[in-house]
């Protein structure tokens, strides 16, 4: 799981040109091509230390999508605005990452994305303190049935429970305070550009950390990782192409697909299938998430209460 960028693009009701159906249609491409990338770096983490699978997401992403951006932005339009808030905006999509990527390594991939799926409810909770946002009762019931579904998922005090799970959920928590200074930034530049600025802060931070887990990988190793790195890529430009088209009202819902490719990638791939608590427990978290996106949506447009 990549953090999207919804919420980056439009508080407006009605974009320039709206095409909702190739918005959503483009959406549940980009979101369905984010577990194949988790699923590498599933794959990757048996061989390779967490930080050294993150470097590689980040360094190929970013240079994948480097190139996908340079046919489509000039230099000047590649200088980002509110520079500090653009660094704690990174930290968190790289806490989300790390903890996300640490969290596969030993639990199946769909209960997690399940547990990282709390970040809309983490970010509502917070809006309050963060963003002076009011919150109705409506939406604080969505933010206690999330968390509610987040408890049937990790199911504490049984002998279910992993260690891992706490991974999840701070990759969860990084999720919405990523949601947040996303949502702080919203209007400020091109959701590109701020993609491209998380990619080169992520790098350049991991780089730092690499000698001290750097493991030499062979030649299919790099394979994968390229390949790895050219999902994230894919996913993400998909998903911007998404935001050109719909708000984020009408695709935000559409981004809980992602857990159905997550589902057969990890039946799949490693014979994970959820059970029916967990299934319990992410149809309840994904219907919380749901509810607060377009309850968000339909507060921020025009004319609406």
């Amino acid at each position: 799981m990549t953090p999207t960028p919804s919420n980056v693009a439009t508080a407006r009701a009605v974009l320039p040109g709206e095409r909702p159906l190739v918005g959503i249609g483009l959406m549940a491409a980009g979101v369905c091509t984010l577990p194949l990338m988790d699923g590498t770096a599933k794959y990757l983490s048996g061989e390779f230390h967490v930080l050294q699978v993150a470097w590689a997401r980040y360094g190929f992403h970013l240079v994948l999508l480097l190139a996908l951006l340079a046919w489509r932005l000039r230099p000047a339009e590649l200088v980002p605005r509110h520079p500090g808030l653009q660094i704690l905006r990174s930290g968190f999509l790289l806490g989300t990452t790390l903890c996300y990527f640490g969290a596969i390594a030993y639990m199946p991939l769909a209960t997690v994305l399940a547990l990282a799926f709390i970040g809309p409810v983490v970010s509502t909770a917070l809006a309050p303190i963060a963003l002076g946002e009011q919150i109705g009762p409506r939406r604080w019931v969505a933010v206690l049935v999330g968390f509610m579904g987040a408890l049937i998922v990790l199911r504490p005090g049984f002998d279910v429970f992993h260690p891992a799970s706490l991974l999840a959920l701070g990759a969860g928590v990084f999720y919405g305070l990523y949601l947040l200074a996303t949502r702080r930034l919203s209007g400020s530049g091109r959701p590109a550009v701020t993609l491209l600025y998380t990619a080169v802060i992520g790098v350049a931070v991991l780089t730092l950390m690499l000698p001290f887990v750097w493991r030499p990988p062979q030649a299919t190793d790099w394979l994968l990782m390229a390949i790895m790195g050219a999902f994230g890529a894919l996913a993400h430009f998909l998903i911007i192409r998404a935001f050109e088209h719909a708000p984020a009202a009408v695709l935000g819902p559409v981004s809980y697909v992602e857990i159905i490719m997550a589902v057969a990638i990890g039946w799949i791939a490693f014979g994970d299938f959820p059970d029916r608590w967990t299934w319990t427990g992410i149809a309840v978290i994904v219907a919380s998430g749901i509810y607060i996106s377009v309850r968000e949506g339909r507060m921020r447009a025009p004319l609406t209460d």
